[in-house]
C-alpha cells in the first residue's frame, strides 16, 4: 500500500529534524494532518524549540507548524492553535 501524502511529509520533517545539528538530539513527537506538522515533545531553551520549528516550516509542502514543544521560557502549549496557513505550491510564509 503507498503512503499517504501526510506520511510522506511526516518522513521529510524528521529526517529533516535529525539532519539539523541543531535539533538532531531533540526526542520529538511529529505528525501532520492536512499539511500541517504538530511537534511535541521537550526542548532544553526556547531558542531550540523555535528552530526545531523553523526545521519543520522550511519542509517543501508544509503548509503551517503546530509547536507544542515544551521548554523553558516558552509559551505552554495550547489545545487551540491559531496558524497563518500556505497554499500548497506558493512557496513562501
Amino acid at each position: 500500500m503507498k503512503a499517504s501524502a501526510d506520511e510522506d511529509l511526516r518522513e521529510a520533517v524528521r529526517m529533516a529534524l535529525a539532519a539539523n545539528p541543531d535539533t538532531a538530539s531533540l526526542d520529538l513527537r511529529v505528525g501532520v494532518l492536512n499539511s500541517v506538522v504538530h511537534l511535541g515533545g521537550e526542548a532544553p531553551s526556547a531558542s531550540l524549540r523555535h528552530r526545531a520549528e523553523a526545521v519543520a516550516a522550511g519542509v517543501t509542502g508544509v503548509r503551517g507548524v503546530a509547536n507544542r514543544i515544551e521548554a523553558p521560557g516558552a509559551p505552554r502549549p495550547t489545545r487551540t492553535i491559531q496558524l497563518p496557513l500556505r497554499r500548497p505550491g506558493s512557496g513562501g510564509q
